[in-house]
């Protein structure tokens, strides 16, 4: 398989970890590019991804994380056309991700065979806080209801994708109901969604306030991207 993947990456003050990530996901066999996105970050993200190799798009303000990926295809697509590169093959990767991005080439390797048109990564829940929370468990529920497919960890925002899935996606839901929104459409739409084991780790949701704040604002985008979409099925 030639080198044909772009890692996307949304970032907010990252700048401890984001270089480490950069530099993992360019050694993936297939990976070529890498676009991290400074989504409003007050740190020094965007100078840290800059010089690990990654080209660096910038959101003044946070916009959050579906704009963030939205914005780095565009700014993919942007490079594809000034280079005349082919399309490349999508890889979503969390900023937070350091040396273990290294472990994601399983998950792209699927889509590049043509087998799958969307995986997502299936991280042991010893390693992730992904695996069996109150809003992981609704995702879960209401995706099998509206689509007939049990996806273990639909929340889960490492995944590899082929263009014309991004597009059956697109616009992306707001906030942090992307992932879940996402999964629905693409099945929807018929395309083959696999889910991969990998190994990696990221940094845990604590149970301070700050937790409780992302969590409770996670709950209200994913219940608010998946009831829109059971009302258009």
């Amino acid at each position: 398989m030639s080198a044909r993947v772009a890692a996307i990456v949304p970032a907010k003050d990252e700048a401890e970890r984001v270089a480490a990530t950069v530099t993992a996901l360019l050694s993936l066999q297939d990976v070529d590019v890498v676009v991290v996105v400074d989504d409003g970050s007050t740190d020094a993200t965007a100078s840290e991804a800059a010089d690990a190799g990654a080209l660096v798009a910038r959101h003044p303000a946070n916009r959050g994380k579906a704009a963030a990926l939205e914005t780095g295809v565009a700014r993919l697509v942007t490079e594809e056309q000034r280079t005349g590169s082919p399309e490349h093959v999508l890889l979503f990767a969390d900023a937070d991700l350091a040396e273990s991005a290294a472990n994601l080439e399983p998950l792209v390797v699927p889509v590049l065979l043509g087998s799958a048109d969307l995986t997502v990564a299936n991280i042991p829940r010893s390693a992730s806080s992904l695996g069996s929370g109150r809003v992981v468990r609704l995702a879960r529920a209401q995706i099998e209801a509206m689509t007939g497919r049990t996806i273990e960890q639909p929340l889960n925002g490492m995944r590899a994708l082929n263009r014309a899935t991004f597009a059956d996606a697109t616009p992306l839901a707001p906030g942090w109901g992307v992932e879940a929104a996402m999964l629905v459409d693409v099945l929807r739409a018929g395309r083959r969604v696999v889910e991969v084991p990998v190994e990696l780790t990221h940094r845990r949701t604590g149970n301070d306030i700050k937790g409780r704040v992302h969590r409770a604002m996670q709950l209200r985008d994913v219940s608010t991207a998946l009831l829109a979409r059971r009302f258009l099925s």
